[in-house]
């Protein structure tokens, strides 16, 4: 038997994005991991610090807090500071921390691992973790028609050896990326029912809810938590601000000390009244999504016109005020996998109209759709006029993301064009679970875009199945012609990468006299992750 290698380092830092299926996450967790040092959830950590309450300010609204089934921006972010996996990622750098697991996984043969639970784990309610808990959690995770199924597929199972000790099966030999994937199955009380599990699940993290609405979370320390990474004040409260003008305000006031989604025009107003703005590039993008079930937007042809059409750089310069890039792959450039597509698009009127001629299509009525995110909207307001510009006569609706969604999700005719915000890097890094996210078999190939009859997704996703079965340059290749059918395809496809600018109360005080801890700093995942972060009052 072997140990896997142990990822684990200390992290503290910050993250901020946006997305419709993306977190602001805010784990709450900190300190040197490895280290025998525990501290008591919720103590000061000495001085001045610790103590108070931590105030972020989120760009979306909540729904369902599911942890096996779980989209929603505000409540995946949430989950991040209450549930825990066997493993937890660290976004800062994607890398692998402590959650329930008291070890790295031991190999009992190359498609065979067992892994035992640290001893002492409770859930908040005070019932102890076991085994029954993680296999549970493991099967509702993976249940038919759930949100991860497509990430969750190299698992044939998980078993129960003993109270402490499950027995992981995977078809991939030796799979390296075994600790990410079972991060992203988050432990519950077997117990919990389905719908207490939407409403306020119980888990064994560093922070428990007090309580939910439709405006915001309040968490509390978890007195039954014994990990590494204990919560160090009195209060996490979440506030849903999707108005960027009240978001901007209650960070320059000081009635939140962290917020997401600085709007690119307030960027100089909040840096002028004291507070950081970290801005970083990530994964996070503005895509576009086509109604392929329908013609015309089952021809490629068709397609890429309207790629053609859309004039990008207008749309960086009014909507984010330069602060976003034209993809040149489905990665951005940052990327240790980028690989410049086979097909890059650039504004191109006159080649957009060239190519729908070719393609003999008059242009006629079109619904385009885009959700309520304000750079969104915008973006939805040039590319009504560029579409219009081609001859369509385009209907532009708006609306909160799960509205959205319910209108795609009926699988008929009323729709067209789709344009919405999206990051799966808040489940992780790996090239796997990024294209798996839009492109495994899950709904929105079956439901929403509807591609998964094609013979190019089934190429696609064999060319995904390779490559996570092999490494190195063979992989890489693999991954390029992904990256290649999907600039050819672009059944959904990025329109913008975008850089995430946050807000923080770091280096000076807020006007309320508090701030947060000096090691916090912006990234550019989706969403918020504050590790080891706690208040500090002036």
């Amino acid at each position: 038997m072997k140990n896997f290698a142990n990822h684990a380092v200390s992290r503290r830092a910050f993250l901020g994005g946006s997305a419709a299926a993306a977190a602001l996450g805010l784990a709450a967790c900190g300190g040197n991991s490895g280290s025998d040092t525990k501290t008591d959830a919720g103590t000061s950590t000495g001085g001045k610090e610790g103590g108070g309450a931590l105030t972020v300010g989120s760009a979306y609204s909540p729904s369902s807090y599911d942890p096996a089934n779980c989209s929603s921006a505000f409540c995946l972010s949430a989950n991040m500071n209450v549930m825990e996996g066997l493993y937890n990622i660290d976004f800062t750098d994607y890398s692998v921390i402590s959650g329930l697991a008291a070890g790295d996984p031991v190999e009992v043969d190359a498609n065979t691992y067992e892994v035992t639970l640290r001893d002492g784990a409770k859930f908040s309610d005070g019932t102890d973790v076991t085994a029954d808990d993680v296999v549970s959690s493991f099967e509702r995770a993976t249940a038919e028609g759930g949100l991860y199924v497509s990430f969750l597929t190299m698992f044939d199972g998980i078993e129960k050896k003993d109270d402490k000790t499950v027995t992981v099966k995977v078809s991939i030999p030796n799979f390296s990326l075994l600790k990410e994937r079972l991060a992203i199955i988050k432990v519950m009380p077997s117990s919990l029912s389905a719908d207490d599990a939407k409403a306020k699940p119980v888990g064994s993290g560093p922070w428990m809810y007090t309580e939910v609405s439709d405006t915001y979370a309040s968490l509390a320390p978890n007195p039954n938590y014994n990990g590494e990474f204990p919560a160090k004040d009195n209060e996490l409260r979440i506030e849903s601000l999707t108005d960027t003008t009240a978001r901007v305000t209650a960070q320059q006031e000081g009635t939140t000390l962290v917020t997401e989604s600085v709007p690119p025009e307030s960027i100089d107003q909040l840096k002028g009244a004291g507070c950081d703005v970290d801005q970083v590039n990530g994964f996070g993008t503005r895509f576009i999504m086509f109604n392929v079930k329908k013609a015309p937007w089952n021809d490629v042809k068709v397609r890429q016109a309207i790629m053609y059409a859309l004039n990008t750089e207008q749309m960086i310069a009014n909507a984010f005020s330069g602060m976003a890039t034209i993809p040149t792959c489905y990665l951005p450039e940052s990327f240790t996998n980028y690989h410049k597509a086979a097909n890059t698009y650039t504004y191109d009127a006159d080649k957009a109209k060239s190519m729908l001629s070719e393609a003999g299509v008059t242009p006629g009525d079109l619904v385009l759709r885009t959700t309520d995110n304000a750079q969104v909207v915008a973006m939805g307001t040039q590319a009504q006029e560029d579409l219009k510009a081609l001859g369509f006569n385009v209907t532009l609706t708006s609306d909160q993301s799960p509205a959205t969604y319910a209108v795609i999700d009926q699988a008929d005719d009323s729709w067209d064009i789709l344009i919405a915000p999206g990051d799966p890097s808040c489940f992780g890094g790996d090239t796997d679970l990024l294209l798996n996210w839009w492109f495994g078999d899950n709904v929105w190939m079956k439901t929403r875009c509807a591609w998964n009859t094609s013979d190019e997704w089934k190429k696609l996703n064999g060319l995904m199945s390779d490559a996570l079965a092999t490494s190195g340059s063979d992989q890489q290749d693999c991954w390029n012609q992904c990256f290649d059918i999907l600039s050819e395809q672009v059944v959904l496809y990025p329109v913008l990468q975008v850089v995430t600018p946050t807000g923080s109360w770091r280096s000076t005080a807020s006007p309320k006299g508090e701030s947060v801890s000096s090691d916090f700093k912006g990234i550019g995942t989706t969403g918020v992750q504050l590790t080891g972060i706690n208040t500090v009052t002036a």
